[in-house]
């Protein structure tokens, strides 16, 4: 076995590529002993057929590999990302019309315009510590989160999740949690027009028959939209950056090839970068992936930022092309567990290509980038880079 799948810090660059390439053509549904056992998939095919089969393939047990149990069981079948149907479909149903504001696209540019507004006053910069900021503070504002919290709330949810503390994330989680709970009740009182008043005063379908969401409902769901929010569009922002710098060409293209190029470009990086290193699945019954069988209660992972890179699907996957087309790449998953922020994500990656290739002329890489290391969400932590401003005024 070329890596261990359940240490972190392997992941810590970017020597992960070259074992996954190996896995893809050696043994593409791999038994792997350590951490408990469970397979591991790394070829396209049978990464959709695992996210399009949520009746044998569950999430409710879980869906990553150093999972607790107990916290996963707490709330199993109520926040979204740990669901079966019919409760998925119903939360989902819910959470999706009340996430998008019909004015979501002024928020986003006015949002990317400030951020690069102070991007290009200091000029040399970590453009990690812009993009960040960019989904914490429309998530925040979907939420209906004060100004003033937003950046104190992005600080607190990338410690949740990031610092090598064990202690210190739980204590930046129930930090969170008892942000929301306290917000939940004032929208209680007194709702508005943001997410949480709106969920709040839904009603979803249970077997039963309707009725609202219950609190612990809506604070684990807001605390699962904060968290998918904040990591995809940060990491897929830097890591695309980083590309650019890399494939100067395709920093060219971008900035000639007008509006129509913009779309492909967002899909590129997202497959490119693919923040979302695994996910886990629990087998419910008997399956078959390619020669393998699973059995009742295997852990089946599938490594998405293998697949991307599969070349069964995506011709020349080792080069960033951004007028790769088609590009149904896995970022967002698949299945009924595509992401739910997977519009929002791409509206301000969208926005900031768009506000970027206006702004800023060249962007020139003067430190090396250092990486998280994680075997669940991957990229950029650090990307010193020199952004020289557009001689032409923007609009």
């Amino acid at each position: 076995m070329l890596i261990d799948l359940t240490d972190d810090s392997a992941f810590g660059g970017s020597a992960f590529w070259p074992a996954m390439a190996w896995l893809r053509e050696h043994d593409p549904v791999h038994w792997h002993e350590a951490g408990g056992g469970f397979w591991a998939l790394t070829r396209y095919a049978d990464a959709v057929g695992v996210y399009r089969d949520s009746d044998v393939f569950s999430s409710r047990y879980g869906m990553r590999l150093d999972t607790n149990p107990e916290a996963v069981a707490a709330v199993s079948q109520r926040m979204l990302i740990v669901s079966d149907p019919p409760e998925h479909t119903q939360l989902k149903r819910v959470l999706n019309k009340s996430v998008f504001p019909e004015d979501l696209d002024g928020l986003v540019r006015e949002i990317v315009r400030e951020l690069l507004a102070e991007a290009l006053e200091a000029r040399e910069l970590d453009i990690v510590e812009v993009v960040r900021r960019l989904p914490t503070r429309v998530v925040c504002a979907l939420l209906g989160v004060a100004r003033p919290d937003w950046d104190w709330l992005g600080r607190t949810m990338n410690g949740a999740f990031e610092d090598p503390d064990e202690q210190a994330r739980a204590g930046n989680h129930a930090e969170i949690f008892l942000y929301f709970t306290e917000l939940l009740a004032k929208r209680r009182k007194n709702p508005g027009t943001d997410f949480i008043s709106k969920v709040a005063t839904d009603r979803r379908e249970t077997a039963d028959g309707e009725r609202e969401l219950t609190d612990e409902e809506i604070i684990v769901n807001c605390n699962g939209v904060m968290a998918g929010g904040n990591e995809t569009t940060r990491y897929s922002a830097a890591g695309g950056l980083l590309a650019f710098t890399q494939n100067p060409d395709q920093w060219e293209l971008l900035r000639t090839g007008g509006p129509e190029v913009i779309p492909t470009a967002v899909e590129e990086i997202l497959r490119w970068t693919t923040p979302g290193v695994h996910v886990m699945r629990t087998a419910m019954r008997p399956a078959r992936i390619g020669e393998q069988d699973i059995a009742v209660g295997d852990r089946v992972t599938v490594w998405n930022v293998s697949a991307n890179r599969d070349e069964r699907a995506f011709p020349g996957a080792d080069r960033f092309r951004i007028d790769r087309s088609p590009n149904r790449h896995l970022t967002f998953g698949g299945g009924r567990h595509l992401c739910l922020g997977a519009k929002l994500a791409r509206l301000e990656l969208s926005i900031f290509l768009e506000e970027l290739t206006k702004q800023v002329s060249a962007v020139e890489l003067i430190g090396d980038p250092a990486y998280t290391a994680s075997n669940f969400t991957w990229g950029c932590r650090y990307l010193p880079v020199r952004l020289t401003p557009s001689l032409v005024p923007t609009g």
